[in-house]
């Protein structure tokens, strides 16, 4: 899963989804759970992820998705040294799936409830 990155210090977070394959929603959430990003914002309040925050991104999506890991046994995976392993954290497929599914309901919750806090 190598994507060529275009030569930027800054990606807005709409670039970022479209590179890697991950619905901005999803892209927020996990700001929420995993510390090891945390994109800059600009003067309008836009993300700003860079170059490096892409990468995590790849490696979380490729965690998730792909290797089939919980978002506690990713972030596990993130702080363990490069090369070791731990099969306790990964789901079988169906289970995959329904945490995703969850994962995206819960961020339009908070997305619900955000913009319900703001009404007057």
């Amino acid at each position: 899963m190598n994507i060529q990155l275009p030569d930027k210090l800054y990606f807005k977070i709409g670039e970022v989804a479209e590179l890697t394959g991950v619905k901005p929603h999803v892209l927020r959430y996990w700001e929420s759970e995993f510390g090891s990003f945390r994109p800059g914002k600009s003067q309008k309040q836009q993300r700003l992820y860079r170059q490096k925050d892409v990468e995590l991104v790849m490696r979380l999506k490729d965690l998730l998705y792909a290797q089939g890991y919980t978002i506690a046994g990713a972030k596990k995976k993130l702080r363990e040294p490069a090369g070791e392993k731990d099969s306790r954290a990964v789901m079988p497929p169906s289970e995959r799936d329904s945490q995703h599914l969850i994962a995206e309901v819960i961020g339009d919750l908070r997305r619900l409830r955000k913009s319900l806090e703001t009404l007057p």
